[in-house]
């Protein structure tokens, strides 16, 4: 028996070490074969310039989607914490708890042209934000609450209790105790829902295309139209302008959800060493 439990160990270790090598594997393949397309188009011309006649530039697509992540997180991480808060700290079990965690749900499971339309009904149409980049963040950060909210939830859930108690020990109210332990100890959880957060806002296409439009220029206010990355991707392969240039753009894409993620550690190590 004891022979048999060994080899059934081994053999569910070989798996567990397959199937993190496929997954890593397929990463690395994935973006070898995008990056490897789509360098080769990439100069500072391409990086810098505006998308006018035969000039490719995407310049404007950059600034778009750098609008749209920093709106888009604005508008949502507050109401995202907020919430995960009152469910772990202040909320007691009942039918408005489990409404919250229904809504959450069902907000997760929603596909993302469902949101973009009801961003065009709601923020386009009957609010009058026009395609607007602010009518793209708002919907947008309506995708991305379920996941701010049950990031954030377990990040406040894994604060041991014992901090919590030593800071009632001392005086402290329930607010300061929030504000000056739990949250400084929950940061970095908090700061892995705002990359997941980023990673799909930076990714979406068809909530973006139906609220913040697709013109390829420099939006002077959000209260213009812009074109994101993502959906400048989605326009150069479905009309077949060139496949060459959605490389370079996907390309792009990846350098820059990888800077925002390479910052976001930073910060959070930073402050947990803070």
């Amino acid at each position: 028996m004891k022979n048999k439990g060994k080899l059934l160990d081994k053999i569910f270790l070989f798996l567990i070490y397959f199937s993190a090598f496929i997954t890593i594997g397929v990463l690395i393949w994935i973006l070898t074969y995008v990056i490897m397309n789509g360098i080769k188009e990439i100069n500072w011309n391409y990086l810098t310039a505006e998308a006018k006649g035969d000039n490719p530039g995407i310049f404007p697509m950059i600034v778009s989607t750098l609008y749209i992540v920093i709106l888009s997180i604005i508008i949502a991480t507050p109401i995202g914490i907020g919430a995960a808060i009152y469910l772990v700290e202040y909320a007691k079990p009942g039918k408005l708890v489990r409404l919250i965690r229904f809504a959450t749900e069902s907000l997760s499971g929603i596909p993302s042209i469902i949101f973009g339309l009801f961003g065009m009904l709601f923020f386009v149409t009957a609010l009058k934000l026009k395609f607007s980049l602010l009518s793209g963040a708002l919907t947008l950060s309506i995708m991305v609450l379920p996941t701010l909210v049950r990031t954030t939830e377990e990040a406040l859930k894994s604060v041991p209790d014992i901090y919590r108690e030593g800071s009632y020990g001392l005086g402290a109210s329930k607010l300061r105790t929030i504000t000056n332990i739990i949250l400084p100890s929950a940061i970095p959880g908090i700061l892995a829902a705002v990359i997941l957060s980023i990673g799909r806002i930076v990714g979406e296409t068809a909530a973006v295309y139906f609220t913040a439009g697709m013109v390829p220029r420099i939006p002077s206010s959000i209260m213009n139209s812009g074109r994101t990355l993502a959906v400048h991707l989605y326009v150069l392969a479905k009309e077949g302008i060139s496949f060459q240039q959605a490389f370079a753009t996907a390309t792009i894409l990846i350098f820059l959800v990888a800077i925002i993620n390479f910052l976001a550690n930073r910060i959070a190590k930073a402050l947990k060493r803070a």
